[in-house]
């Protein structure tokens, strides 16, 4: 018989042994356990990618705005003087908008938009303008400069493609040839004015200076138009219409017999 010390040594000299067989067992009876995990392949396609905030490209367009602040200064200052000079060229435009003032914003867009054709600055038919014009008038009301011709400057300008630094080269360019020629064509309206001033001297009453005052304003002027601006008889209108086209002030640009229109010559 042996002894209780003996007994506990004889446990402590193997206690590895008799906790190993006893885990085996407790293993085995443990049927209802799961097996293994095992690793599958990651068949799923990759989550979506964080995206860069909206606002990260105002740094491309602060860049290229810095590497072009010279062009961009020289265009800013003309485009300055050339809302000057607008003011007194599309009088006649302002005035109709500002008297329509009882209209809704929208409708006095609408309106612009549709009377732009007769009063801007571009070729007839161009509604590039017209349609920046209309959106400004239904956004703010139309208050301070009228618009930047950049259709005038020809489509480059407006060519989106490539780096912000070169469509920002294309826009200042764009600007500045449209502003040169808006300038230009302001200046030969001026000289016409001049013109006929000297041609018209000979003319008296108030229908010839009101028809000067009118084709300086309106690039395309019908009979009815006339009638409408300077108050007067159609026949009068008629009368100096034909005196100034042939004294080549003023030439007819329809070829119709009805519905007739002329422009500065």
């Amino acid at each position: 018989m042996k002894t209780q010390a003996s007994t506990l040594n004889d446990d402590y000299d193997n206690p590895l042994i008799t906790i190993e067989e006893d885990e085996e067992v407790h293993d085995e009876d443990l049927w209802f356990l799961p097996g293994p995990l095992e690793e599958k392949p990651d068949n799923f396609p990759p989550g979506p990618r964080a995206e860069p905030p909206d606002t990260a490209v105002i740094e491309d367009w602060a860049k290229a705005e810095g590497v072009h602040a010279a062009r961009l200064a020289r265009v800013a200052g003309r485009l300055g003087a050339l809302d000057d000079r607008l003011e007194d060229r599309a009088g006649g435009w302002l005035d109709v908008m500002e008297a329509a003032a009882v209209l809704h914003p929208i409708t006095r867009a609408c309106m612009g938009f549709h009377l732009w054709s007769l009063a801007g600055l571009g070729p007839h038919g161009d509604q590039m303008e017209a349609a920046v014009t209309a959106s400004r008038i239904a956004a703010s009301d139309g208050r301070g400069a009228i618009f930047a011709p950049v259709a005038m400057g020809g489509a480059g300008g407006l060519r989106v493609s490539g780096l912000p630094p070169e469509r920002l080269a294309r826009w200042l360019d764009g600007m500045n040839s449209a502003i040169l020629t808006a300038m230009r064509t302001l200046d030969d309206i001026e000289a016409w004015v001049g013109r006929a001033e000297n041609v018209m001297a000979q003319l008296s009453g108030r229908t010839p200076l009101a028809l000067r005052s009118t084709f300086s304003e309106w690039p395309l002027v019908s009979a009815p138009m006339a009638e409408a601006t300077t108050g007067a008889s159609r026949a009068a209108v008629q009368r100096n219409l034909a005196w100034m086209e042939a004294a080549g002030l003023i030439r007819e640009v329809t070829g119709q017999g009805r519905y007739r229109m002329w422009r500065i010559c």
